[in-house]
């Protein structure tokens, strides 16, 4: 696709308020262009996107088009029955997906694809900040916000660019980089892909994208990435825990700060720590492979080395909000091997704590598909509360399909403690009921439930004083 973008050219983008697409948004707008952007929900996205100087309405409607509107960028999760796209195709306005337009920022520079079912953001942001550190002024779009990274984009000034690759609807497919990465590849977005072959045969096709003189780096421990990769004719790299890998991982520890060691042997032999304030066997595989093409591309081991040590995550993964008399994580875990890591962490690091887990399913689709799965990632909490599934990407037909009682009563029968709780309100009444001293409370998923998380940060220590007095 040759998009013609020509300085000051003025860009709308519907669904402005995901991470990815304000992200782009706030490049285009810094590169010269006039941005505007639409979304239902005022958020931290959206009040950046206002603090930078863009137009950002709170609904749809078809006159957010304006006279002057050139270009419109859709999220993914925008129907096509929008009335701003019904207006931009009735005025015959271009209208590209946010993918395309990664895809054309991406074509300015030497790309970095980071693509895989899970770990996507965790390395992209690892590998933003080490080049960052090393001064090579990376350009970069995450779907989540470091704050070490000043937010969730840049457009950077060197000649490399580091972005996520999401393999929903093939969107990845308009990525051509000069560098992959595939962390894993699992049974996800299964509204969109017919089964685990549809969604490898996707990742073949997105790998036949890296340009001819380009690297392809992978994790080596994931079955089915090394099937993806037998047929690819790039440079191939591999990291991991097996012998044959090229960057290994070896002589893994863990200490009571809960901070992670390890050692990465390299092509040349030579072993290198590593040291992690993040926790998890996957945080150790994001890093490899942040560390993998870091040091492939020249980046001194030292740098690498310091720049990992000193990266402290994003935010909703195991991002503690509150830790005093209780503590309240948010986590951004929504498929079920995501949460059975982080659930079996934390009962392995937290063993004297109640945990308990609130959980909102994101997609109704996506827990319809995945149900025995997701009722089995709960065996380590001693109490799960759920609340209605976030309606996103669904039609309504597929919202009537299951709900999140069928979720609950899934996990039951698991032997889990869970209960179907609809409202945040009524979960907020639950927990100020309930909680107790040493509790760890995660707000686990994709959707907005690390708003009742942020609510009890700011109400619950107050009410738990006033219950501890009248207990006495």
């Amino acid at each position: 696709m040759n998009l013609n973008l020509d300085p000051g050219k003025n860009i709308h983008f519907i669904g402005v308020g995901g991470t990815g697409m304000s992200g782009l948004a706030i490049i285009l707008h810094k590169m010269g262009y006039k941005v505007s952007g639409s979304d239902l929900n005022d958020n931290i996205s959206t009040r950046t996107l206002k603090e930078n100087g863009i137009m950002v309405y709170n609904f749809h409607n078809s006159g957010n088009i304006s006279g002057s509107t050139q270009l419109v960028v859709r999220s993914a999760a925008i129907p096509i029955e929008n009335p701003e796209i019904f207006t931009a195709k009735a005025r015959n306005i271009e209208i590209i997906k946010y993918s395309q337009m990664l895809g054309y920022i991406m074509k300015l520079k030497k790309g970095i694809a980071v693509a895989g079912t899970h770990g996507k953001t965790t390395t992209t942001s690892m590998i933003a900040f080490i080049l960052k550190q090393a001064n090579y002024y990376p350009g970069f779009v995450i779907g989540g916000i470091v704050n070490q990274l000043q937010g969730s984009s840049s457009a950077g000034s060197g000649d490399l660019f580091v972005a996520e690759a999401c393999e929903y609807d093939r969107s990845f497919l308009n990525l051509e980089p000069q560098y992959a990465i595939i962390n894993n590849i699992e049974e996800d977005h299964l509204d969109y892909y017919r089964n685990l072959d549809d969604i490898e045969e996707a990742f073949i096709d997105f790998t036949k994208n890296i340009r001819e003189d380009g690297i392809l780096f992978y994790f080596n421990g994931c079955p089915n990435t090394k099937k993806v990769v037998e047929s690819v004719d790039v440079k191939k790299i591999s990291y991991g825990l097996e012998e044959e890998s090229n960057y290994r991982c070896l002589s893994i520890d863990f200490n009571k700060a809960r901070e992670t060691f390890y050692k990465v042997l390299t092509p040349a032999k030579e072993e290198i720590e590593i040291r992690l304030s993040l926790f998890g066997l996957h945080n150790i595989i994001n890093s490899l492979a942040a560390f993998s093409f870091c040091h492939e591309i020249g980046v001194p081991s030292d740098v690498i080395v310091k720049a990992l040590s000193e990266f402290k995550g994003i935010k909703r993964r195991f991002e503690i909000l509150y830790n005093k008399k209780f503590m309240i994580v948010d986590d951004y875990a929504h498929h079920p091997t995501e949460i059975k890591t982080v659930l079996k962490y934390t009962r392995e690091n937290f063993k004297k704590n109640r945990i308990i887990v609130v959980f909102q399913p994101h997609q109704h689709s996506r827990t319809r598909f995945l149900l025995d799965d997701f009722a089995t990632s709960f065996s380590h909490p001693d109490i799960v509360i759920v609340p209605d599934i976030y309606f996103v990407r669904d039609t309504e037909l597929e919202k009537k399909m299951i709900s999140s009682k069928d979720l609950v009563k899934k996990i039951v029968s698991k032997g889990g403690n869970a209960f179907y709780i609809p409202s945040f309100l009524e979960i907020e009444k639950f927990l100020d009921d309930n909680i107790i001293e040493d509790d760890l409370i995660i707000f686990m998923g994709a959707g907005n439930i690390n708003e009742i998380a942020y609510n009890l940060v700011a109400s619950l220590e107050e009410n738990f004083e006033i219950k501890q007095e009248d207990k006495k």
